[in-house]
């Protein structure tokens, strides 16, 4: 009987979580309102702004990244404001309906899923914005339904040019895997979730807030209670918080980012972006096709086309056989894709297991050749030593 319980987590999320950090989670909880987690708050606030590369504030939210999308959105807009909201996935859809059901006016820029959002149909929509009725701009900067990533510098230097809309950005799978430089991009609402690029377990979301976006908030008249930002903001000046915190989770964050802070941004963002050139060339090795525009893969998830092969089963089988869960494909795509996460603690070991299990599954199925699966891991081997 094979050994059980030792599954591998190459998905968007949940991500794998170090040693050190399921020790952090591990400790006897203290008081939220005690001296000791005042100096963890302070201590994690620090490195959240480090990792956001801002000197803005960056709040810490119990609750998922949608929550920290939709906290930017209520805390900053008004009934009847017109946005733009950035759709070319599953989380760009999430945000069209989270406008909506706020009662704001949705301008929809789209893409086919697998392509990016262009960012010069944002340009020509904020240029004829004379009047400045467009009060936000909603995107997502790492789609992570598709695999793409957006170009978020481009488009955030035409929300400037307009001088009136904000950015409300989805970084959830972009942060912590990427280069997201909050302060030069000048980003209004940033929002992320802990188990991402963070290396902690789900049930924290973060938001990083510009001065123009604190402005808008004083005139936002959208309800909310748990997710007021001004609480947490005025809460924070004590580091504190208004409401009873995952106060583990606290621990482990602050682990990890101790962690991230010991390896390095340039490194991290080094790191993905070699494990996404390893996945994405031993896929194309392997005679698959890439579901995402290959000029704009994101560096934390690989999302593969399956002609011929069901990608549910195909999943199954790499589970069943070699305990390692990918990813499946979303909405219309259920079946056609499988996603390979390569987000968050993610090694080099990691990456030449995920393309063994996927060449050998496709070897048993007739597939591929004995010499196609070796050369796929040459491909990967080759990239990962280069790079």
């Amino acid at each position: 009987m094979a050994i059980q319980q030792k599954l591998s987590l190459m998905i968007p999320g949940p991500t794998p979580v170090p040693e050190k950090v399921l020790q952090a989670l591990s400790k006897h909880p203290i008081g939220h309102r005690s001296k000791e987690f005042q100096d963890l708050v302070e201590s994690t606030t620090k490195n959240l702004q480090w990792l956001h590369q801002t000197q803005n504030d960056v709040l810490t939210i119990t609750g998922s990244g949608t929550a920290a999308m939709e906290a930017g959105i209520i805390n900053t807009l008004s009934r009847g404001d017109k946005v733009i909201c950035g759709d070319n996935g599953k989380f760009g859809e999430r945000w069209v309906k989270v406008a909506k059901e706020f009662g704001l006016e949705v301008i929809k820029i789209d893409s086919e899923w697998g392509t990016p959002l262009d960012p010069e149909k944002f340009k020509k929509v904020l240029e004829e914005d004379t009047q400045k009725e467009i009060k936000a701009v909603i995107l997502t900067h790492s789609e992570t339904s598709t695999g793409v990533i957006n170009d978020l510098k481009t488009i955030s230097s035409y929300i400037r040019k307009h001088n009136t809309a904000l950015s409300i950005v989805d970084c959830v799978t972009s942060l912590g895997a990427c280069n997201v430089p909050v302060d030069e991009w000048e980003l209004d609402i940033v929002a992320s979730g802990s188990q991402k690029g963070y290396m902690i377990p789900p049930g924290l979301s973060f938001i990083a807030m510009s001065q123009k976006a604190w402005e808008a908030a004083e005139k936002s008249n959208l309800p909310k209670f748990y997710l007021n930002l001004k609480s947490y903001k005025k809460s924070l000046l004590s580091n504190s918080n208004p409401y009873t915190p995952a106060v583990n989770l606290v621990f482990a964050l602050d682990e990890s980012l101790k962690m991230m802070k010991e390896e390095g941004l340039d490194n991290i963002f080094f790191r993905h972006n070699k494990h996404k050139l390893a996945m994405s060339n031993a896929v194309k090795a392997l005679d698959l096709k890439l579901f995402a525009d290959e000029k704009y893969l994101s560096p934390s998830i690989t999302a593969v086309k399956t002609e011929g092969i069901d990608a549910e089963e195909f999943r199954k089988t790499i589970k069943n056989n070699f305990d390692i869960l990918l990813a499946g494909g979303q909405d219309h795509m259920k079946g056609k894709i499988f996603r390979v996460g390569h987000l968050g603690y993610v090694n080099d070991r990691d990456i030449i297991t995920v393309v063994s299990a996927i060449s050998n599954t496709l070897l048993n199925l007739g597939k591929i050749t004995a010499k196609q699966a070796g050369e796929a891991l040459k491909v990967a081997s080759r990239y990962l030593a280069e790079n």
